[in-house]
């Protein structure tokens, strides 16, 4: 949550872990020239907020929902992992990263805006302090491109 004053002075929450009209927006007009990976850092809730396990077991149950989707898609998980530590400069400590491979921006916009996932994402908020989503354009890569 981002904490904001407003003009007269007044406290206001805004959730920043669902994506805004305006990102949308910008992924959606961006140059759609093939795939697209989705570099998410995540962060733990100690307790999920729907009473049911930790952050990362509601991240789970959240995942599991989302993979028939992200395969409807085209989609794949490259590679995700804990993040063990800070190797340089001062930012957010996070819990996890994973990148998520989707066949173009459209599709990730499609995927995130459907009914099926507005259905699952109450799970991944539950779950998570933090969520930040980098879209990134291949420039090099060692992974084999997956079959067609």
């Amino acid at each position: 949550m981002l904490r904001q004053h407003d003009s007269s002075g007044v406290v206001r929450e805004e959730n920043t872990m669902d994506p805004t009209s305006k990102q949308l927006s910008a992924l959606a007009e961006a140059p759609d020239e093939g795939p697209v990976v989705m570099l998410n850092l995540v962060r733990f809730r100690d307790r999920a907020t729907d009473g049911d396990g930790t952050g990362r077991d509601a991240y789970l149950r959240y995942s599991s929902g989302f993979m028939p989707l992200l395969k409807r898609c085209g989609g794949t998980v490259l590679w995700g992992g804990n993040v063990t530590g800070t190797a340089l400069g001062q930012g957010e400590k996070w819990d996890y990263a994973v990148l998520v491979q989707y066949p173009s921006r459209k599709d990730f916009v499609e995927t995130i805006t459907s009914p099926e996932y507005q259905g699952i994402n109450s799970t991944r908020l539950a779950g998570l302090e933090d969520h930040l989503i980098l879209a990134v354009s291949e420039t090099y890569s060692k992974f084999i491109p997956p079959a067609r």
